[in-house]
């Protein structure tokens, strides 16, 4: 009985390794190899992704507002769970003009894995696909949900690792002083 139970956990250690290899290599921080690291303070890099209708969107044509960049999947929970503030804040911030919210979906199915999603998590915002995960990699990001802040001269001003309150008032306030600038 012992010997079958230290097979099964060295079994799913091989497992373990063998799927840690593939999500590594798939949404690792890397462009061509190289170790990619965004920090504050540095430009945003340009992109250009398109959404399910086609219409794409260039982040340095966004040059002027305060720019949130969301990496998100749908099978994420923290995802999940920040979708209705993220809503609730494009609804209150993006017709003043100065505002914009993009949702990057990493998923390799594409447009097709948004329709039942959006059923049970409606939103507003812009979503776009980054299929093949370039954009994910030039900003080295591979936890989910991942956020940059970008401000109206199209520098990283805040990187967020993980799911808050888009509608917490310090969140807000920290916004409005983008805006404001």
């Amino acid at each position: 009985m012992r010997n079958v139970g230290i097979g099964l956990v060295i079994l799913a250690l091989i497992f373990s390794g063998v799927v840690g290899m593939y999500l590594s290599d798939y949404f690792g921080p890397s462009d061509n190899g190289v170790s990619v690291q965004l920090e504050t303070g540095q430009p945003a890099p340009d992109f250009e992704l398109s959404d399910k209708s086609g219409k794409t969107y260039l982040l340095s044509s966004l040059r002027g507002k305060v720019v949130l960049v969301n990496f998100w999947a749908t099978w994420c929970p923290p995802c999940r769970s920040e979708m209705p503030s993220m809503n609730e804040l494009y609804k209150n911030y993006s017709s003043g003009g100065k505002f914009e919210l993009l949702a990057i979906n990493v998923e390799p199915e594409g447009p097709g894995i948004i329709e039942e999603f959006s059923k049970e998590y409606p939103h507003s915002f812009p979503v776009v696909f980054d299929l093949d995960a370039k954009v994910q990699n030039k900003y080295g990001v591979f936890k989910f949900p991942e956020t940059f802040i970008i401000n109206k001269d199209g520098i990283i001003v805040e990187r967020v690792i993980g799911a808050i309150d888009w509608t917490e008032p310090g969140v807000l306030g920290y916004l409005n002083n983008l805006i404001q600038e």
